[in-house]
């Protein structure tokens, strides 16, 4: 690694952070993680990372870590990846840390990469940080990402159990892509995919701005898989009442205003009998890793309180709109009851 090797910072030091970091590092990036103070210890020693993708697990290190905000404006980054989310972000912390990012990279050639999930949410930034349209985008990581011991998985047959035992971190990459980014900032996404590049890792891809935003819908229907209690996918037939308040809710979210006529084209495909085969699919390319397992715990984890808010905001918006929202009000119902 030299003394131009791009630079890039990582405000998060979760599953998508590790995981990014992970990547990049092997291609030759300078990393340096922004967390908080409790973070900072697991990351005083290599973090260990086990592949579903073909039972391997290797250790990397050599990033950096600062623990105050303030800081970032002494690192000359050509990248952060904020890959806190939504419900975070709004927090009082999550607030202060984006006047931080603000006050550190405007008017700079810092490219800045939000990681959160949400409607609306690149908008919202950009007002709150003062950041140019062309420094921010947003992105993700397109592969299943998860803490071991945290998680506690059940492992199939084919898994290395004694060698994910020892790993921090799992994953698993859905598709050739290793990050995806939207092309909200055309030259933002080149610049980051060229850098998030080389044939030890999955390569970045660029996604379109319109589909990105869009695909926030899914969330509709994994929640309601929630209510079915993450029953096997096999066992759910499309009449099931829940998954269809599930599709349903994600129809009335693609037909929101903000997804404008690319959403009500996708609301327009949209029934209880494709999502049902989607998600058969879907857990099909996540094998070995038990996709309904991995959404139990992460749903019911850290980010619960977003996805609570997620589909509160698409009500209260489809409900401004003039939608009646029965299938979101039905689901935010359930969901707080749950």
């Amino acid at each position: 690694m030299t003394d131009n090797s791009p630079s890039i910072g990582i405000v998060g030091a979760g599953s998508v952070g590790v995981n990014a970091a992970y990547d990049l590092i092997r291609v030759g990036v300078r990393i340096t993680f922004l967390v908080r103070p409790h973070r900072q210890e697991q990351l005083s020693r290599p973090q260990a990372m086990y592949s579903y993708d073909d039972n391997t697990l290797d250790r990397f290190s050599g990033y950096d870590v600062i623990t105050d905000p303030a800081a970032l404006s002494d690192q000359p980054l050509d990248f952060l990846i904020v890959t806190l989310d939504n419900a975070s972000l709004r927090a009082e912390a999550g607030l202060a840390l984006i006047k931080e990012i603000g006050r550190a990279f405007r008017g700079t050639n810092t490219g800045v990469i939000l990681n959160a999930v949400g409607i609306g949410v690149l908008s919202w930034f950009l007002a709150e940080s003062g950041l140019s349209e062309d420094q921010v985008a947003m992105g993700n990581t397109n592969a299943l990402i998860h803490e071991v011991a945290a998680a506690n998985l059940p492992v199939g047959p084919s898994v290395d159990a004694d060698l994910l035992a020892k790993a921090d971190y799992a994953v698993k990459h859905l598709g050739a892509a290793g990050f995806l980014i939207d092309d909200s900032s055309p030259k933002l996404a080149e610049a980051f995919t060229a850098v998030y590049t080389g044939n030890s890792i999955h390569a970045a891809s660029t996604a379109s701005a319109s589909e990105t935003a869009i695909g926030v819908a899914i969330l509709a229907p994994i929640l309601a898989w929630g209510l079915l209690d993450w029953q096997s996918l096999d066992d759910v037939d499309a009449t099931n009442e829940a998954w269809q308040l599930g599709a349903n809710s994600m129809r009335e979210i693609q037909q929101l205003n903000v997804f404008g006529t690319a959403g009500q084209a996708a609301a327009e495909q949209t029934t209880p009998e494709g999502v049902l085969q989607m998600f058969r699919q879907m857990t099909q390319q996540a094998t070995p890793l038990d996709l309904a397992a991995f959404f139990a715990y992460h749903h019911g984890g850290k980010v619960n309180r977003q996805d609570l808010d997620f589909v509160d905001d698409a009500r209260q918006r489809a409900e401004a709109e003039g939608q009646e929202a029965t299938a979101l009000r039905e689901l935010a119902s359930r969901l707080e009851n749950a």
